[in-house]
């Protein structure tokens, strides 16, 4: 069984956008619920995720936008951010503990105490903007842990892999100009956001597929884009914006993908982290709303994080 963290935190169910928002508490309690019910809980380093610093985040975002999410933060009530996005009494610190969960899960991994690490975050992070907040998303934990990677420890070149219904705007816009990073994204399209669904920039590997697609055709693409834009960039760690709302049940996209799908893209993901980074991973939760299916798919995947048998 290949060392794997759980990162953490209690303020990550305070975060509530209200009882008919789906980026719901409910979304960790189901996951966490099956980890445990699973075993596989048990058989994680359990971590909690600390406050990422300000100057982290800075990496990512502008500081205008920062301070300007800081003097909006309200103390009761909830405020609107963006048209989908809501701002409560524990928003901020939830926000700072999702971002701070994937440096710790970097600088953990960097350190040698585990190989893999799932962080199970609220809010998502993938569609934040460097300036704007927009799908659910505040800071963008994952592109924030990258930087962390690079700018931190010094590591060349990292690998982003988006399997989110969402086509992942904001990590895009975090690093197009930036050859260093390679981004994989596969994304139903035309959708949510329709911003980035084609790039002339080599290190961006977008693969938008049609309504009601199966995993088959993500595998074409793996096969013939991602796989050899991975073995020909190299990365030092590889990073997953792990959603799961490309689901058949999923009330939020209108992909057919199947449980057991999640174990096949992140086994081959993991055979690639082997090869080409020592196993290095580090996997962030984005999207998924129907909550059966999300906790599923969420063991699957961290069992072939973990190495361990699908589960039937």
């Amino acid at each position: 069984m290949i060392p794997t963290a759980l990162l953490h935190h209690a303020v990550y169910h305070l975060h509530d956008m209200g009882n008919d928002h789906p980026e719901s508490p409910l979304r960790l309690d189901a996951i966490l619920n099956q980890l445990e019910a699973s075993g596989l809980s048990q058989q994680m380093d359990h971590r909690e995720a600390p406050l990422a610093s300000k100057e982290a985040v800075l990496r990512v975002h502008h500081p205008i936008y920062v301070e300007q999410l800081e003097r909006i933060s309200p103390s009761h009530g909830l405020i609107q951010a963006d048209p989908d996005t809501l701002m409560g009494p524990y928003t901020w610190e939830a926000s700072y503990r999702a971002a701070g969960a994937g440096i710790q899960a970097v600088d953990d991994i960097m350190a040698g105490q585990y190989q893999r690490a799932f962080c199970a975050v609220r809010p998502p992070g993938h569609h934040a903007e460097p300036a704007s907040t927009m799908g659910f998303c505040f800071f963008n934990n994952i592109a924030v842990a990258a930087q962390h990677a690079r700018q931190h420890h010094g590591l060349k070149r990292v690998a982003i892999i988006d399997f989110d219904v969402h086509q992942c705007n904001g990590t895009i816009e975090a690093f197009t100009d930036e050859p260093d990073v390679l981004v994989c994204s596969s994304f139903q399209h035309p959708f949510y956001p329709n911003t980035h669904w084609q790039s002339e920039h080599p290190h961006m590997i977008l693969t938008p597929q049609v309504a009601f697609a199966t995993i088959d055709d993500v595998k074409d693409d793996w096969e013939a884009r991602w796989k050899p834009a991975l073995q020909a960039h190299k990365p030092e760690m590889i990073f997953i914006s792990a959603g799961f709302d490309a689901h058949t049940l999923d009330p939020m996209g209108q992909l057919n993908w199947q449980t057991e799908d999640y174990y096949w893209i992140t086994q081959v993901i993991m055979e690639q982290a082997e090869q080409l980074c020592s196993g290095r991973v580090v996997s962030m939760l984005e999207g998924g709303y129907h909550l059966k299916a999300l906790a599923a798919s969420a063991e699957q995947h961290i069992r072939a994080m973990m190495g361990l048998e699908s589960k039937d």
